[in-house]
């Protein structure tokens, strides 16, 4: 029977590995979950690593090559630790990262309680609840040595592969009447190459997965909470980084945000 003590055992395992920069192949049968649900279940004892309230939601898996790379049918949520923010031109340490890719995001924030219910939330209800917009930088990673194989159950106990994220200052309020889906963010590493993206490339718009975002934590009776943030998954293809690189995402008028890897 999977209950809350083999949840804090899976658990307990992978905030191990998170803590000591290691990584496993796949945790022991006793406790790996094997749906959706009890995943969640896991993922939620990551919140127990912080004094502070929860920082908000990412979305992993937005677009089809995302899904693809990784092995899953769809998006997946995961929690932001409150500890693991850092604002605009901040600096994130480096250390023993799996995946190595930065990824530019739309990050909605939350100006009031969206709580679970039976029937689910339309568009313009999530949006009528959401403060603001703001420019983000994720830096994903991975407890697992082969997380393109694991499964979505096992990625959702994972935290779906969160780790560090760099937001900015709030867009101006013109994003509200802006086709997001149409908006082409640019991501620059170093002295690499610009990287063009469009914000269609996560479910078809950000509006959109925010939406699936409000839903899939109301299917697993989570509130989503005002002040959180909602990061909505890459508009680009994932940049490459190392040690060292400074991280640009540029959304032109809606503003910049940028960190420094160490």
């Amino acid at each position: 029977m999977f209950d809350d003590t083999t949840a804090a055992e899976a658990a307990r395992i992978l905030i191990g590995h998170w803590q000591a920069q290691t990584r496993l192949a796949a945790l022991p049968a006793s406790c790996a979950p094997a749906s959706r649900a009890v995943a969640y279940v896991v993922q939620s004892h990551w919140q127990a690593l912080s004094a502070k309230p929860l920082a908000g939601w990412k979305i992993a898996a937005t677009s089809i090559a995302g899904q693809k790379h990784i092995g899953v049918d769809g998006p997946l949520a995961g929690r932001y630790i409150a500890e693991r923010v850092v604002p605009s031109g901040g600096r994130i340490p480096f250390g023993n990262n799996h995946m190595k890719v930065a990824e530019v995001e739309f990050a909605f924030r939350l100006g009031r309680d969206l709580p679970p219910r039976r029937t689910a939330y339309a568009e313009d209800e999530v949006f009528g609840a959401v403060a603001g917009l703001h420019p983000s930088i994720e830096i994903p990673d991975s407890r697992y040595d082969r997380f393109e194989t694991v499964g979505a159950p096992a990625l959702i106990a994972d935290n779906a592969c969160a780790h560090w994220l760099c937001i900015g200052e709030a867009m101006p309020d013109t994003w509200r009447e802006m086709d997001l889906a149409a908006f082409a963010p640019v991501g620059r590493v170093a002295d690499k190459p610009d990287v063009h993206g469009k914000g269609a490339n996560v479910l078809g718009s950000p509006r959109i997965a925010m939406t699936w975002l409000v839903n899939e934590l109301s299917a697993h009776g989570i509130t989503a909470r005002a002040g959180e943030v909602v990061t909505t998954g890459t508009c680009l293809v994932p940049m490459a980084i190392a040690a060292g690189d400074h991280v640009e995402g540029d959304f032109g008028s809606l503003g910049k945000v940028s960190v420094s890897l160490t």
